[in-house]
């Protein structure tokens, strides 16, 4: 294992965490939970099939990520992050907020999976009303959809379709983006082409700003 030879904790969680790609594979698996190497591989357009074996062996042996056997019927290996790869969550998350001010565009070839929604999902919509009754809303990109589930005071995302969504999004995840951040208004997304359809009371519940009256 390389080092800095830095008595410093930001050196030497770099020397774990550090290399290209690695962040990322902990980023699928805490948005996916425990997933088979063949999910995980297709989280991560780009990266080639023999480093992500070895960046996965290199996060076993620091202890972030372990395997474990599918329940049957599926006969087939998992990884999942132990405790102390689930403890660098905070860290994505930071990563992430920070990240947003370079997503104003996407670059030429940028690729993307309907479940990277997750992290915005957690830094920007929040249900402003507990009380209230359980609501999806449903996002549609070219990657396939995804679910914003809105109950108890939490907004979550999860892979899929909704069977019922209270409000469906679809149109490029950019303008997603721009919605869920507060960068653009409804009518400015719908202008730039953003399809919004369904009980649009929905987002006044989870975007910032005051709640309308009913």
């Amino acid at each position: 294992m390389r080092s800095y030879g830095q008595y410093c904790s930001i050196a030497k969680a770099l020397v774990v965490v550090g290399d290209r790609w690695t962040l990322l594979i902990i980023r699928e698996l805490l948005i996916r939970g425990a997933c088979r190497y063949t999910d995980l591989k297709n989280g991560l357009p780009g990266i080639a099939t023999n480093l992500l074996s070895d960046r996965i062996r290199e996060l076993e042996s620091a202890g972030l990520i372990r395997r474990e056997d599918a329940p049957p019927p599926v006969a087939t290996t998992l990884l999942r992050l132990t405790e102390a790869g689930a403890e660098l969550e905070p860290a994505l998350d930071a990563i992430g907020r920070w990240g947003i001010r370079y997503m104003p565009e996407p670059a030429e070839g940028d690729e993307f999976r309907s479940h990277w929604f997750a992290f915005p999902v957690s830094f920007f919509l929040h249900d402003r009303d507990p009380g209230g009754s359980r609501v999806s809303i449903e996002l549609r990109t070219a990657s396939g959809p995804a679910v914003v589930e809105v109950s108890n005071g939490l907004a979550s995302l999860r892979p899929g379709p909704a069977a019922a969504p209270d409000l469906v999004l679809e149109g490029e995840p950019r303008l997603i983006l721009a919605l869920f951040s507060g960068h653009l208004t409804p009518a400015e997304v719908e202008d730039l082409g953003l399809q919004i359809s369904g009980d649009v009371g929905v987002l006044h519940r989870v975007l910032p700003g005051p709640v309308p009256a009913p």
